[in-house]
């Protein structure tokens, strides 16, 4: 394992991010947002945290929604965030606002979205079957990057199927076209979150590209899952997404078992109940910066589904998580917190149960006609995925 390091090349000087132990916050849609980033952040000081995916095209075309989901905290250094796009020029105009702006210090690119309304209009995990395509897009937003110094990594799956395999040859483009670094989650986008992920896919990445580093992906629940990756596939670091959902500490458990230190048990209810003020306390002082009047209620309905998530493993009944997940305001949290009893612990295996999603497989759809033309350099359509997704 080599590790990571980041440089974001300001002209005032660089801004290296050496990232140890190498962990990564893949962005995950609707909670990725500045207040879970320093929530884990907190935990885990010094790790990478990415944003939520953002629309190239949606932010090329002014989308408000979409500008607005690009907000760090003030006391974040390193600033990460996930960029999708399917049409090189229009990736590249998207990197240039955010490298002109100043908005970011790394941008990761997806190419592994499994989402239905997404494939079938050719974006997402469907990028890398047209191997050209995939190579303009990479090496563009890489020059455009680099003239703003900001490093560019890849996420990606195995392909689309078991039948349409294409991780070998993108993390292959990816290194080529200049990424820094490349991640496999180890799953093809028809697998979706279901079976488990084939970490075999890793290592066999990782000897095919020894050269950049590799980061794996998939069922990392606890933090002695993220230790068998490593041993087990040889990759360079890991990608944290569902298993650290309600269990932010996640991350300091991560940075305690690769420094060779006891892992912690996990907490008992009753510090979890305290985590989970902070969050919401979060999430309020983050809507009441962005100017929005209903931050508490606003807040409180953004916070309804961690309630499960950070619940998740505990014996308290389907009564209160019922009613945690029907919170309308701060002090409703307040007041559920204090019913339960504190010295609750988690079930035993409570910790490793999946959180988020579990769905699969799924049938994936492509455009009509699309593997019949996987040598042009066709974009998709960006504009109609804008407004399908709404930035």
């Amino acid at each position: 394992m080599t590790g990571l390091i980041l440089t974001r090349r300001r002209p005032n000087g660089d801004v290296v991010r050496r990232i140890d132990p190498p962990v990564v916050l893949a962005p995950m849609a609707g909670v990725t947002n500045a207040p879970f980033r320093s929530l884990c952040r907190s935990f885990g000081p010094g790790l990478v945290y990415v944003n939520e995916m953002i629309m190239a095209a949606a932010l090329v075309y002014g989308n408000k929604r979409t500008r607005g989901m690009i907000t760090f905290s003030p006391d974040e250094e390193f600033r990460s965030l996930q960029l999708y796009g399917s049409d090189p020029a229009v990736l590249a105009a998207a990197i240039d606002i955010l490298g002109s702006e100043d908005l970011v210090d790394h941008i990761d690119l997806n190419f592994g979205c499994p989402a239905p309304k997404v494939t079938r209009k050719g974006g997402g995990a469907a990028v890398p079957l047209k191997k050209r395509l995939l190579a303009d897009i990479v090496g563009r937003a890489v020059d455009t990057a680099g003239r703003y110094g900001i490093p560019v990594t890849c996420k990606f799956r195995m392909g689309v199927s078991d039948d349409l395999l294409t991780y070998l040859d993108t993390g292959r483009i990816c290194r080529d076209a200049g990424a820094a670094a490349i991640a496999l989650h180890a799953r093809t986008a028809e697998q979706h979150y279901a079976p488990s992920a084939r970490w075999a896919a890793i290592a066999e990445l990782k000897r095919a590209v020894p050269d950049v580093p590799v980061l794996g992906n998939g069922d990392i629940w606890h933090a002695d899952d993220a230790l068998r990756m490593v041993a087990e596939t040889g990759c360079d670091g890991v990608v944290i997404g569902r298993g650290c959902l309600g269990k932010p500490w996640l991350f300091r458990d991560l940075i305690d078992a690769f420094a060779g230190r006891e892992v912690r048990p996990a907490p008992t209810l009753g510090e979890v109940c305290a985590v989970m003020v902070d969050h919401v306390t979060e999430l309020v002082a983050h809507y009441e910066r962005l100017g929005f009047a209903d931050a508490d209620s606003r807040a409180a309905r953004e916070f309804r589904k961690h309630t499960g998530w950070y619940l998740t493993g505990y014996p308290v009944g389907p009564d209160l998580r019922r009613r945690f997940a029907e919170i309308n305001g701060t002090r409703d949290v307040a007041r559920l917190v204090a019913d339960v009893d504190p010295a609750t612990v988690v079930v035993d295996g409570g910790e490793r149960l999946p959180r988020g999603h579990t769905n699969g497989p799924i049938h994936v759809v492509l455009p009509h006609g699309y593997l019949d033309h996987l040598d042009d350099l066709v974009a998709p359509d960006d504009d109609d995925v804008m407004a399908m997704s709404g930035g």
